[in-house]
């Protein structure tokens, strides 16, 4: 009602009294209500479109609040302000050369180079508008848009059921008529509408339905194809073992509930050919199962495009056709190659080599997985680790590990026998210094050192550094030939250098006292490494302080 809008909370006789005046202005006794500009308001007009809600009140009787907010008033998509520039402006986009947008604004394709660079296709610029949306605009989900999109797609709609029911017509009118509701038609196209069929009991509405609802059939245990009416039934038989019954250990082979498969063999230490389950897979891939998976595979995709071919119903049909299929395969494979290569050239390149000048390659084809598994080829897979492989750094043309050292017993580059690790590398010019290093050290190694003794006679030369050092046989292991003069000087050593050991710090700083031991410098002998086993004091014995009382 128009008048209520501009009432508040009403009394129950005012209620009355306005509810008296918009029957009488429906009944025709009263005048209608006037709006802000003196026209009539209708009084059938339903009260939520007359009555205004709270924001756009006015306190009068009026239909303004429905022309306020226009909900078609919408922005114009894809308008263009005039003609496109003929040079790049600064600021303008960097890719289609308009100035209303930036790069990452930008709704073009994106170029190689951009109008910024080029001066090419420099696009019009955008039409900015300004609209202004009510409370009702902003909040409406259809504002914007085109009604003329919902007729396209229509359209699209109904010309793809058009293309449907003209491929449903023309397979009916290729195909045998072998299933039933094909002879029921065929039997009932003689005979009256109205008149009942003896032979079948049923009218053309009841193929309808029985076909309506067909196509709708999921059954349980069964799978129905509504183009060739085949329901296959994909139940186990029940007197048959289940598969994962036949190995009960939770780590043999997984077992699908839901497709019911065990592709691996449940029991390993059993040959495929002896066992009574060898696995899904042992199945699928062996005897003639990949033909007639090919076979079946060419009946169903030729079935799908129209031709009448099914495997079950002529076999001996679907046979010769796939035969046929792959011969003609075939030559259309070598007419093609044959035209590539007339057109193009090149025939010469792919007659093979001697297998002694190719160097044992070939051109066998191999499929890799990501990890470096085979998937299908003859030639078997390196492993690879996760760590990058054959990666030459600082211009060396080998991997750091590739050579050992053998006399100072390190890992270097084979390429210029260098030790040092991310070095660069020398070539030719550092395994020439290295080996020249090498013999160096070795000489000096090999040069005795003599030794005076305390009475000023010369003591024998003993090992070099490097031999004792880097030798494989250690100090003290094997069989050991000491020379007793010089391990009685080294007893004497050991109990001089013990009883300097009590003094205190300041004692031996002032005396300055350091034997050859204390020495960096110095090489243990096998003698001085007797005697400091003669002289040490055993702690871990259990009878080093035992004392017999009773003697």
């Amino acid at each position: 009602m128009a008048s209520s809008s501009a009432i508040g909370k009403l009394s129950r006789e005012e209620f009355r009294r306005q509810k008296d005046l918009d029957a009488a202005r429906k009944a025709g006794t009263a005048p209608a209500a006037l709006d802000e500009e003196g026209r009539p308001i209708n009084p059938h007009i339903p009260q939520y479109i007359s009555q205004a809600p709270w924001y756009l009140d006015t306190g009068a009787p009026s239909l303004q609040h429905q022309l306020s907010n226009k909900l078609d008033n919408w922005y114009d998509r894809g308008a263009k302000a005039g003609p496109a520039a003929k040079k790049y402006r600064k600021g303008a986009c960097e890719n289609c050369g308009a100035l209303t947008h930036k790069k990452q604004d930008c709704l073009e394709r994106p170029r190689k180079k951009g109008a910024k660079y080029t001066n090419k296709d420099i696009q019009a610029d955008d039409v900015i508008q300004d609209v202004a949306a009510g409370y009702d605009a902003k909040r409406d989900r259809w504002n914007g848009y085109d009604a003329a999109e919902h007729k396209r797609v229509y359209e699209e709609y109904a010309a793809l059921e058009a293309a449907r029911q003209k491929l449903r017509e023309e397979e009916i009118d290729n195909q045998t008529t072998t299933d039933l509701a094909a002879v029921r038609k065929v039997a009932k196209a003689g005979k009256s509408d109205t008149k009942t069929d003896a032979d079948f009991g049923s009218s053309e509405d009841e193929d309808a339905d029985e076909d309506k609802y067909a196509d709708a059939a999921d059954a349980v245990g069964q799978k129905m194809d509504t183009k060739t009416r085949i329901t296959v039934r994909n139940l186990r038989i029940r007197e048959d073992t289940a598969k994962y019954l036949i190995n009960l250990d939770p780590e043999s082979a997984y077992y699908d509930p839901k497709t019911r498969s065990m592709r691996d063999a449940p029991v390993k230490n059993v040959p495929p050919e002896d066992a009574k389950f060898a696995g899904d897979n042992f199945l699928r891939y062996s005897g003639e199962a990949p033909e007639v998976s090919d076979l079946q595979l060419f009946a169903w995709q030729a079935a799908a495009r129209g031709n009448d071919v099914h495997l079950n119903a002529n076999p001996t049909q679907g046979e010769l056709l796939h035969y046929e299929f792959k011969q003609k395969k075939e030559q259309l494979k070598d007419t093609t190659k044959s035209s590539i290569l007339a057109k193009y050239g090149g025939a010469e390149y792919l007659d093979s080599a001697p297998r002694e000048l190719r160097q044992g390659q070939t051109e066998n084809y191999v499929e890799y997985s990501r990890s470096g598994q085979v998937i299908k080829g003859r030639e078997k897979a390196k492993a690879k680790s996760k760590y990058p492989e054959d990666v030459y750094i600082n211009n060396h043309t080998a991997v750091w590990g590739s050579w050992y050292d053998t006399s100072t017993g390190t890992w270097g580059y084979a390429c210029c026998h260098s030790t040092v690790h991310l070095s660069y590398c020398a070539g030719l010019a550092g395994i020439e210094a290295t080996t020249a290093s090498s013999a160096q050290a070795l000489l000096a190694s090999s040069t005795s050192v003599p030794v005076e003794k305390a009475d000023n006679t010369k003591e024998e030369p003993r090992p070099g550094k490097v031999e004792q050092n880097y030798s494989k046989k250690r100090i003290g292991e094997g069989d050991i030939q000491l020379d007793q003069e010089r391990l009685a000087q080294a007893v004497l050593e050991e109990k001089k250098r013990k009883a300097r050991s009590a003094y205190t710090e300041d004692d031996r700083s002032s005396k300055k006292l350091k034997s050859s031991l204390e020495s960096s410098s110095h090489e243990v002998t096998e003698e001085e490494l007797e005697a400091y086993r003669m002289s040490r004091r055993m702690t871990e014995d259990p009878m080093a302080n035992y004392i017999d009382n009773d003697v």
